[in-house]
């Protein structure tokens, strides 16, 4: 069978592994590639690492994949909001509450579902049964542009594109709390929360070298809504990552006090102004194509729930 072989060059020393590569390589499972390790697919100097090897900055791992079993996903026809498609890449308008691809409590329904319908056989395999095609991934209850590769090649360069931090997204967001500041960037890593595996936390600094990786976000702000009010107000901000961390933005805007409108996760814990799920949105992203090597740069406009929230907000506080 034909195999598919990934390079990461390591930069960071004494991390798990398995962590360092999830991190890596977001659209291969923690499970999965815990697999490929005891199966001896990772591999360093040509030598299979153990399970609990920690790594060393400046190694390069070998991941090692078979092509993968065909898929027991099944294909839905769900409508897509396609904004851009060739044969190696198509790029989805992700609406709010669609569960990218699937998982315990959301077997169907998901983007991947669509995908494999409107696509069929021409997705990357890299993804493996549950994620073919999936390069990164968006929150549940955020919307907007997510990439996908129809094919190995694409998938590679788009993974190396974001490892390298080639690839450029920018986020609008409606953050609690009315900024006082213009601009700002939040320099602060990231690791997974010590009690709660489902959530992500700034880490402390004896955590730094262990369980975090660093997580920077700029953001700058749009428009100041109510800052006297009884709340404190709300500021519509747009937010550039130079990192990709899970729940980068939440978790960045809650550690500088300013959560999220809507993130119960995150932020607080009761719905305000009728939201539910937090109010972010992927506007943009630029990457260079795999195939050509130009820059393709990409703009979703902000849906409907999101132009309807600074309507709300601009007439109780203009």
């Amino acid at each position: 069978m034909a195999q598919i072989t990934l390079k990461i060059n390591c930069n960071i020393s004494g991390e798990r592994i398995d962590v360092f590569l999830s991190d890596n390589l977001p659209e291969i499972s923690r499970t999965a590639v815990q697999k490929l390790i005891e199966n001896g697919a990772v591999t360093v100097g040509g030598v299979p690492v153990r399970k609990g090897h920690k790594t060393i900055e400046g190694n390069i791992y070998i991941v090692t994949q078979c092509e993968p079993e065909v898929s027991a996903v099944i294909a839905q026809n769900i409508p897509l909001d396609v904004v851009f498609e060739d044969e190696d890449v198509i790029v989805i308008n992700k609406p709010k509450g669609m569960v990218v691809h699937p998982a315990p409590g959301h077997a169907d329904n998901t983007l991947v579902n669509a995908l494999l319908y409107h696509c069929g056989n021409s997705l990357s395999g890299i993804g493996g049964v549950i994620r073919p095609g999936i390069v990164h991934r968006i929150d549940k209850d955020t919307s907007g542009l997510i990439i996908a590769a129809k094919n190995d090649a694409a998938h590679i360069s788009l993974t190396a594109q974001l490892s390298e931090r080639s690839i450029t997204r920018k986020y609008s967001a409606i953050v609690c709390g009315v900024l006082k500041s213009d601009r700002g960037t939040v320099d602060a890593p990231i690791g997974r929360h010590p009690t709660n595996r489902k959530k992500q936390t700034v880490a402390l600094p004896n955590m730094i070298s262990t369980t975090s990786r660093p997580a920077i976000t700029h953001y700058e702000v749009v428009s100041r809504f109510g800052e006297n009010d009884n709340r404190g107000g709300y500021t519509h901000v747009a937010c550039k990552l130079e990192t990709g961390r899970t729940h980068q933005i939440r978790v960045h805007m809650a550690h500088i006090n300013h959560p999220i409108l809507g993130d119960m996760v995150y932020g607080r814990k009761k719905p305000e102004l009728g939201m539910s799920g937090q109010c972010l949105h992927s506007q943009m992203l630029r990457f260079t194509h795999p195939r050509i090597n130009t820059p393709v740069e990409l703009v979703a406009p902000l849906p409907d729930y999101f132009e309807n929230l600074l309507t709300k907000l601009g007439k109780v506080h203009g």
